[in-house]
């Protein structure tokens, strides 16, 4: 029986839908349901439409509340700029793919997946399936791009979320509008993000829902605050004229009162006289509206940003601003791990079974920063243990750097000796020790019992095991308390080892291996 696609549903994939895949399903119509222009519902906005708005949104009519959400990203530049804020920091984390398992032909389907992630189709479309962030659901027409032995997207085409619409029966399928309804969308044609910033129906869950509120109280705000700038920006011209002045006069001084304000110069006849009147409290009027707007900006950059120190000069010092860094960086891996979902079901998983068939485990796409211990701990980890006898691949370390390996002629920095071939001589204990070590192979040639070189070997490592000891203890204690890879680093940075200890150790010991060799080898020459 012959292997059968499925869609992201789980449902068969007619074969006459395959042959389709590099042809537009949802193109804009002139005169149909999905036109390439948009009304205007912020224009007038008032809070009995805006209720109504959303109120028809919730219950299945949502074109009028996409087109207030679309109205409002260009209109209002503090929305746009922190909502901006939080695509951008998504689309430029890195994108890797990691293989279903160890095995070759899934290791061989995830390096198909990287060659195409290469060609940079989803990477333009990233910001444009990040638009579900405000408006709770996004939609990418697929392009397929069909040549022999490979079936890849050509491009993720952004549909206007305004085209598309929810049934009824569950308000929460993604449907076409198609002639006087609604179609359900062709399979393995289109990506459907969702991306609720609140639990909820599709329609409900945008931030431009939550934010339409304060958007309309600041333009209500902007409004007046114009008003009483064109009121009270300029003071009031008073014109004074006396008993004796015609009406030519008085017309002369109206055209002088009327003018100065623009043009900023008059003449008047003389006896007549202009005075300009400031009203009292300004400075404070001017204030409120200010206040009013900055603190709706704060309440939109916390409902989009989660903070608002990234936006707003505030004061707090410089560990607020990491604490607030922090809330951003825990929302921007949340949406990582959201997009992550959807580009593995709706984009992995058919690019996979189109061009190696129906697999039973499929590569996994992920989006967001690898968590690394930072490189200041990590220098200083190594530079604590390596001398204790930690091994470490030097590439390892140059990657974690950013360093590349040196070229053979290349002028370098740093390095050290190279051992001696073979290893060289284990290295010369000190004089005394030396003397006494001359003794003890005196008295074995004339008392040639193993007891006595047993002897020594258990005291010499009874010596060497304490020594040790006393450097290893702190460093088993800092494993057993430590609560993650950063702490452990931490720890490690703050203990004060003493390696004397241990080198001293270590010679005694490499001096009782080379007098034991010897003692073996007379021995060996006196049974001959």
């Amino acid at each position: 029986m012959a292997a059968t696609i499925l869609d992201p549903s789980g449902r068969p994939v007619p074969p006459a839908a395959l042959r389709r895949l590099g042809e537009p399903v949802a193109g804009p119509t002139l005169a149909g349901v999905r036109p390439v222009f948009a009304g205007h519902p912020a224009e007038g906005l008032t809070p009995a439409r805006l209720a109504a708005i959303h109120r028809a949104a919730a219950q299945g009519d949502a074109l009028a509340y996409l087109e207030l959400a679309e109205d409002i990203e260009e209109r209002d530049l503090h929305y746009a700029a922190v909502l901006g804020t939080r695509k951008r920091a998504l689309c430029q984390l890195p994108v890797t793919v990691e293989a279903a398992s160890e095995d070759p032909e899934h290791v061989r389907h995830a390096d198909f997946l990287r060659e195409w992630l290469k060609t940079g189709v989803l990477g333009a479309a990233l910001f444009d399936l990040l638009d579900a962030i405000g408006k709770g659901f996004s939609v990418l027409e697929i392009e397929w791009r069909t040549e022999p032995g490979m079936i890849v997207p050509a491009r993720l085409i952004y549909r206007p979320q305004r085209w598309f619409g929810v049934p009824l029966e569950d308000g929460e399928t993604i449907m076409l509008r198609e002639g006087v309804g609604l179609a359900p969308l062709a399979p393995h044609k289109f990506v459907v993000h969702k991306h609720p910033a609140k639990s909820g129906l599709p329609m409900r869950s945008g931030l431009a829902r939550l934010v339409s509120w304060a958007w309309m109280y600041k333009s209500f705000t902007l409004r007046d605050w114009a008003i009483f700038c064109q009121n009270y920006g300029a003071p009031l011209r008073l014109g004074r004229y006396g008993p004796e002045a015609s009406e030519e006069d008085r017309r002369v001084l109206w055209r002088a009162v009327a003018n100065i304000a623009g043009d900023c110069a008059a003449i008047i006849p003389k006896g007549m006289e202009i005075e300009f009147v400031e009203a009292a409290g300004l400075k404070e009027g001017a204030e409120l509206y200010l206040k009013r707007a900055d603190w709706l900006n704060r309440e939109i950059s916390k409902a989009v940003l989660g903070q608002t120190t990234t936006t707003e000069a505030i004061s707090g010092g410089h560990a607020v601003a990491q604490e607030h860094r922090l809330v951003q960086e825990d929302i921007e891996r949340a949406d990582a791990a959201m997009v992550a979902v959807t580009l593995t079901r709706q984009v992995a998983h058919p690019i996979i079974a189109f061009n190696f068939g129906p697999q039973a485990a499929y590569p996994q796409i992920r989006i967001g920063r690898p968590d690394e211990v930072p490189l200041r701990e990590q220098v200083e980890a190594l530079h604590k243990l390596v001398p204790l006898g930690l091994t470490v691949e030097a590439a390892e370390v140059r990657d974690r750097l950013g360093l590349s390996e040196p070229a053979p002629e290349a002028e370098v920095l740093g390095g050290r000796a190279a051992p001696a071939p073979g290893g060289g001589p284990p290295p010369a204990p000190a004089p005394a020790l030396q003397t006494t070590l001359r003794g003890l192979l005196a008295r074995h040639l004339r008392e040639p019992e193993p007891d006595l070189v047993e002897a020594l070997t258990e005291r010499l490592a009874e010596d060497a095991q304490g020594a040790l000891a006393g450097l290893a203890a702190p460093i088993r204690r800092a494993f057993e308390e430590a609560t993650d890879m950063q702490d452990l680093a931490r720890r490690l940075s703050l203990l004060q080892l003493d390696p004397r200890a241990l080198a001293e150790a270590m010679g005694r010991g490499l001096a009782l291996a080379h007098l034991v060799g010897q003692a073996a080898l007379l021995d060996e020459l006196r049974r001959g």
